[in-house]
């Protein structure tokens, strides 16, 4: 399973890559979770999948959806959209499982170990040499401006919040009707925002063609990486320690540049496998269960 979400987390670098020049982000977004929820109700409805069982659940789902979905996705879509470099916003939320650990150690009174501290310093710092390439890799005049900083930092805040939160307060529900329950939270938020852009989203080329780069993209957003991707990290999250999973998000970038090596021929350095053999060795070190004495 952790390998499986890694996996399809890491194409979301290829949906942005095919869906953000043709679409505003937040449009995409609202319309990502819309098509989601269509193809989650009648899932549920023949499965005979049972909904929350209260209103305080369904209560913390939505919480969660909001900051998962709508805060951590719009965030950094709104920041590359803004100008920023996808090697600083990946470096930026990369912080994510040192601020999980931080929170768990200091505030909610649970033991992080050494061991998961090195491998979160080692996991940080091999994040670090995957992504330097992509340093100033944004649009036309990329620079770290005040608005997509806080974008970013709006995005870092989303996940590790909604992660400690989800692993705390949510209790278990089916991954179906909860993921349903977290993207119409998400859509409540994203779509006034949507209504906001005004640029439109073109689905046809200037010829009249269908926009097949646009279609396939908001296609595997839907099909992959809500439907596989989030169910995979709602299920990670239920059934591990939270900064475990968060060590995971560490794989995303080397991941991603592996994808894109394969599909654009995007060249993968010496530095770069340096610093995915750094971070694969962190995350083992987070990972790894102690071995029990006797």
């Amino acid at each position: 399973m952790p390998w499986a979400f890694v996996l399809i987390w890491s194409t979301g670098f290829i949906v942005a890559r095919y869906g953000m020049p043709h679409a505003p982000p937040m449009s995409f977004l609202a319309l990502r979770y819309a098509l989601s929820i269509l193809c989650f109700l009648p899932w549920i409805l023949l499965a005979g999948v049972r909904w929350p069982a209260s209103r305080t659940q369904a209560l913390h789902l939505a919480v969660t959806g909001m900051l998962m979905h709508a805060g951590y996705l719009g965030g950094v879509w709104a920041a590359v959209k803004a100008g920023m470099g996808s090697g600083l916003s990946s470096l930026i939320v990369g912080v994510q499982p040192v601020l999980t650990a931080i929170w768990l150690s200091s505030v909610a009174g649970q033991h992080v170990s050494r061991r998961q501290w090195l491998g979160l310093v080692l996991g940080f710092a091999g994040l670090v040499l995957v992504v330097s390439r992509k340093f100033g890799a944004g649009g036309p005049g990329d620079q770290a401006s005040w608005l997509n900083l806080a974008l970013a930092l709006l995005a870092l805040l989303s996940i590790t919040a909604g992660t400690l939160y989800q692993k705390r307060y949510v209790q278990a529900c089916d991954v179906r009707s909860a993921n349903t329950v977290q993207l119409a939270a998400a859509l409540v938020v994203t779509l006034p925002l949507a209504l906001l852009e005004a640029e439109p989203m073109r689905w046809t080329l200037p010829g009249g063609a269908p926009n097949v780069e646009l279609i396939g993209a908001m296609a595997w957003s839907v099909l992959g990486l809500t439907l596989g991707g989030s169910s995979l990290l709602y299920m990670l999250i239920q059934r591990g320690a939270a900064a475990s999973v968060a060590s995971l998000m560490y794989l995303v970038p080397p991941c991603t540049a592996l994808i894109a090596w394969l599909l654009f021929a995007e060249p993968v350095t010496a530095v770069t496998l340096a610093g995915t053999a750094v971070t694969a060795f962190g995350v083992s070190l987070v990972v790894r269960v102690p071995k029990r004495a006797g």
